[in-house]
């Protein structure tokens, strides 16, 4: 799986992901490795688990979808008070555009 565009929220995180290839491991299976991945190199023990058990998807369909969905997420911090500018936010960005 590819990150594209993400934010990084005090409590959760968006993830916008798409499959490498068409016959990658489902989503769950992802999911439950990048947690396991992020969990093993979090440096405060004391936090664990740093996880949900769970985890909320959405199957984007569309660019226009896509969009909606993108603009959504990334007033998040904005929303929540914690910038004044949704572009201030220093915690999103793009790995892998699609």
């Amino acid at each position: 799986w590819l990150v594209g565009r993400y934010v990084l929220m005090p409590d959760h995180i968006h993830l916008f992901c798409s499959p490498r290839e068409s016959e990658a491991s489902g989503l769950t299976n992802w999911v439950k490795y990048w947690k396991s991945l992020t969990s093993r190199q979090w440096p405060y023990p004391a936090e664990q688990p740093i996880w949900q058990k769970s985890f909320w998807d959405r199957q984007l369909r569309s660019e226009e979808s896509y969009e909606q969905k993108w603009e959504y997420v990334r007033l998040n911090p904005e929303r929540k008070g914690l910038v004044k500018v949704a572009e201030d936010w220093p915690f999103q960005g793009e790995l892998n555009p699609f």
